[in-house]
Order: structure tokens, then sequence, then C-alpha cells
């Protein structure tokens, strides 16, 4: 047993240390192999040169976008072409004189596309034509057919255009954020504004202005303009364009001391959030753009240069007895006196001839330099790009002087001849026009001599007083002024039943603060005018209902008594 008992001992013991060194329960530390050491210190490899990889990696890249957006005509210029396209420019809002909004912009979404994630371009053009009737099926198509990462598809989209594209949920189809100019006015004042392109732009009007003058962001710009006169003066504008028939209408009223524009309008007209939709002739300015001969409106010029020379006084007479006849031209009257005519006289009774023999007298020279020093003979420097040009003749001629004298052979804007009438009626101080309020004193270079203007004033008078303006008057608000009747002219002469009718003014007579100018092209008579179309018959009296509306709106008192300075001696007159 004993024997038998150490034998199983000794064959049981290699067993037992098997066991133990197979499973060990608390097996104390041992220091680490060569093997062992290799395979970690190839981990430790293998993970830096990965960081190392993916580093290189990331600097190829970046290295590349600036490749790209440094290299000309490379895909970097696409990429800076996307931006500018896509980034949103904010402009000014416009306000007028008191501070209402007359332009503005709003956030708008425009639809493009990448090209490339298209998944089927029939198909996606196929469902836009659909949301978007207005844009063409091919033409889509197209533009998604090709290889383009950026394409415009829909610019300013209305919210429910927006919705129907996005409920599509086709690839490749994004959203823009944009700047929109709205004018909440619509129509009112839309020449003034101008407009913009679709990127936000300016290109006519006020808004060329801001791009051209500074940053199209900032501070709103403020208008000379009063918001309510205008809107007073397009209204009366359009009814009379209705009333007489005219293919047009130009209105300006302008402060006689700032130069200010108060109002201005253009008919027909346009509305100046959808301008694309407008003629031609709608978009045209006619106010500062377009020139035209002034008829007998001119004559005040002509006027105020004889008496501010000192050689010819109010007393001064002319024959006016027979027309002038030179070469083959002949200078008649169209209210026709054929007697000697005083100053006064011929301006009121409008007198060709009169006028005509007045200037020789001064000296076509005289004449010439004093519409220049008027702004009459160049172009008028305007915040506006549309600003015309004025026609000379080619040679300034005795005959020249003459046709001038009363309107006809020179070509100016409606503004110009404001502007020159406020010179007239504001003691003598040149005036320079502007479409921006002005809020300090404005430098005034003097043109004509105070009692010129004070001559001018009591002669304007005289016309609604006891001449051709007599409708244009207004019970508190005296008028003055002087009208105008030119026949237009055609290819080798001027046509007889095309008329441009006007009325050139200033109010109140008592203390002339505004100057207005009232002018139709081509109106027709009517049975209120009695067969007639000249412009006392139809500027005239659109002058008075203008006059009634915007007088309280400017602030001015009605007078209750005024003595006229046509009532003096020096201004006796023969019926």
């Amino acid at each position: 047993m004993v024997g038998r008992s150490k034998q199983t001992q000794s064959e049981a013991a290699p067993r037992l240390g098997h066991d133990l060194i197979a499973r060990p329960r608390f097996a104390a530390p041992r220091n680490k192999t060569m093997p062992e050491m290799t395979r970690l210190d190839s981990g430790r490899r293998r993970i830096m040169l990965t960081v190392v990889m993916f580093a290189m990696a990331f600097a190829v890249v970046t290295g590349r976008l600036v490749v790209l957006g440094m290299a000309p005509g490379s895909g970097g210029d696409r990429l800076v072409a996307i931006a500018d396209n896509v980034g949103p420019i904010q402009r000014r809002d416009i306000v007028d004189r008191n501070g209402e909004v007359m332009a503005t912009d709003i956030i708008t979404a425009s639809l493009y596309a990448d090209a490339r994630k298209v998944m089927d371009a029939q198909e996606t053009a196929r469902l836009l034509a659909q949301a978007l009737p207005d844009l063409d099926q091919a033409s889509l198509e197209e533009k998604l057919s090709g290889n383009r990462a950026f394409v415009w598809l829909k610019r300013d989209m209305t919210p429910r255009e927006q919705v129907a594209v996005h409920n599509l949920g086709q690839p490749g189809l994004a959203f823009q954020r944009e700047q929109k100019r709205v004018y909440p006015n619509g129509s009112v004042a839309a020449h003034v504004l101008g407009g913009v392109d679709i990127d936000n732009h300016g290109i006519a009007g006020i808004e060329h202005y801001i791009d051209r003058s500074d940053a199209t962001t900032g501070e709103p710009l403020v208008l000379s303009l009063d918001l309510r006169v205008q809107h007073a003066l397009q209204t009366e504008l359009q009814i009379a364009v209705d009333e007489f028939s005219a293919i047009g209408a130009t209105g300006v009223v302008l402060d006689i001391h700032t130069g200010e524009v108060i109002a201005m309008a253009s008919l027909p007209d346009f509305d100046a959030n959808d301008p694309g939709s407008a003629s031609d002739r709608a978009r045209f300015n006619s106010a500062t753009l377009g020139v035209y001969e002034m008829g007998s409106t001119f004559k005040a010029f002509s006027v105020a240069a004889a008496l501010n020379s000192g050689r010819v006084q109010l007393s001064t007479e002319y024959d006016a007895r027979e027309p002038i006849r030179v070469s083959r031209f002949t200078i008649n009257d169209y209210h026709a006196q054929k007697r000697f005519l005083t100053v006064p006289e011929l301006f009121m009774h409008s007198s060709n001839i009169g006028t005509a023999k007045m200037v020789l007298e001064l000296g076509r020279e005289e004449h010439r330099s004093f519409l220049g020093q008027l702004g009459l003979l160049t172009r008028t420097d305007i915040e506006l790009p549309e600003s015309g040009r004025p026609l000379l003749p080619g040679t300034w001629t005795d005959v020249s002087a003459m046709t001038i004298s009363y309107g006809h052979g020179l070509s100016v804007t409606p503004l110009q001849v404001v502007a020159a009438n406020a010179t007239l009626v504001n003691g003598g101080f040149g005036v320079q026009p502007t479409f921006l309020r002005r809020d300090g004193a404005v430098p005034r270079a003097r043109v004509l001599t105070t009692e010129t203007s004070d001559a001018m004033r009591a002669l304007y008078r005289l016309v609604v007083e006891r001449g051709t303006g007599r409708s244009a008057d207004v019970v508190g608000y005296p008028v003055m002024g002087k009208t105008g009747t030119a026949e237009k002219a055609r290819a080798g002469g001027y046509a007889r039943n095309a008329l441009l009718t006007s009325f050139l003014s200033a109010f109140p007579a008592n203390d002339p603060k505004y100057a207005m100018l009232i002018m139709f092209d081509e109106p027709q008579a009517t049975e209120n005018t009695y067969g007639y179309a000249t412009a006392g018959w139809n500027a005239a009296p659109v002058t008075s209902r203008v006059v009634q509306r915007i007088a309280p709106i400017l602030g001015l008192r009605p007078v209750q008594s005024w003595s006229s300075p046509v009532q003096s001696a020096s201004f006796a007159t023969a019926e």
C-alpha cells in the first residue's frame, strides 16, 4: 500500500505542475521578450504612417483649392463666379423727403442646379416645367444635361413656387437666398427711381446713381421728392392725357431757391416692379432726357435777357404790324395785334414779331450768352444718368437768334426750362436742379439783377391776369406764367397738327416758392376747348388743377388779398 501510494504521488506530480503552468492564477510580472517588442514598434509605425498620409492628403486638397482660386481661366474662376452670382447684394433704401419708403429690398429664393447630381435630366426638366409653367422644358433639359456645378434655373421665385419645386424632391436642385428690389408705390416716380438688373445692380435713375456714387448699403438715401405731391402731379396729368387724347405728358415741380425737384412725372409711365413689360416709350424719361423746342415759353428768357442788358425798358416799343420775311422764312404772330407793342404787350400777346426784333436789337451773341448763363445750352448735371443734351443750331446766325427768341431752333429738356425759370423769379440767382434733399444753405451765383427778376414776375402775372394764361389762376394761390405752343419738328419742316403745348409757371405769385412746367405731347381739341388744342386750353387749366391740389400739401397759406404789380402804371396796356 505504501509503495503504491508513492507511485501515485509520483505520477500525479507532473500533471499538477502542468496545470499550474497552463493556468496560473496569480502570475508574477515578467520581462517582454524580443518578439513582443518588435510587434509593438511595428504597430506604432503603422499608426504614424497613417496619420502622415492623411495630413499629406489634406495638404494636397488645400493646395489645389488655392491654385484653383488663383489661376486665371481655370476652374477657380468658376468658383469665384458662383460666389459672386449667388451672394446677396443688399441696397440702400430710398425714401422721399418725409421719410416715406420708395424703394427697399426683400429676401427671395432663386433656384439653381448642380447638373452633375441630377439623376434624370429629362424627367427633372419635365417636372420643373409643370411646377414652373413659365420655364421652357427643352431649355431646362439642356441646362440639366451638362456637367456644370452651378446653373441658374429661375430667379426671384414666389414662396408658392419655391414650395412646388421643393415638393418635387429631385436631387441636384437647390435654392439660394437673394435680395430683390421692390417699389411699394408702383409707377409713382418710376422714372426718377429707375431700376436694377437681376443681380440687384442699379441700371437707371437714382438706382444707378447709388451704384456709381457710394456703397450700396448704409443709411436710406433721402430724395428731394415729396411722395404726396408726386402722386397728385401724376394723377392730374393722367386725367388730362385721357381728356385731351394726348400721346404723352410731362410735369416738373421745383423749389426755386434750393433747386430741389419736388415732383417729376413723364407719361406714359411704367410699374417700377415690372419694367420689362413696359414699352420703350413708357420707359423714356421725357422730363430729363427728351429735348424739345419749347415754343413761346422761351420768350420769357429772351425778354429777361433784353431787360437785364439795361438797353431795353418795359416801355420800349416794337413794330408788330407786319410779318418779318427773312430769305424763305416768314415770322408771323398767332395773336396778331398789327400795331406797335410795348415789352409787356408783346409778352402778354406772345408776339413772335416783337420778340424777334427785340433780340436783334440786343444782339445775337449777348442773347446766346444769357441763355448759356441760364444753363440752357449745355447738358444739365443731375443725379440721373438720363440727362439730355440740348440741340443747338450749327451756326448761330441772326435768323437763328430770331427763331430761338420765341422757342424754335433750339431744343432743351423740360427740367432745364423749369430751372431757368426759377432763376427768373427767385431774385436772379442761378439754380442747380437736384433730386436729393438739401438741408443746408445752397451757394448761389447771381445771373440777373433783382430789378429784372421783379419785372419778370410782373410780366408772368400779366399773362395770367390778362393774357393767354387766364385759366391757370387759382383762388388763394395766385399763379404767374407763360403759355407755349410749338409745332413739332418733322423731316423737312414742322407738322401743323402735331403740337407740343406747355405752361411755364411759378406760385404763389405774391411770394414765389415753386416753379412748375406742365407739357402735353400732341393734345387734341375737345368740345370743351371749342376746337382749340393750344396751351391756353390744356396746359394752363391743368396747371390750375395741380396747384389747387399741391399748394396745401406744401404748406402754403392761401392769400386773402394781394395787390398785383400789373396794376402799376408801367404795365398799362392797350386792350
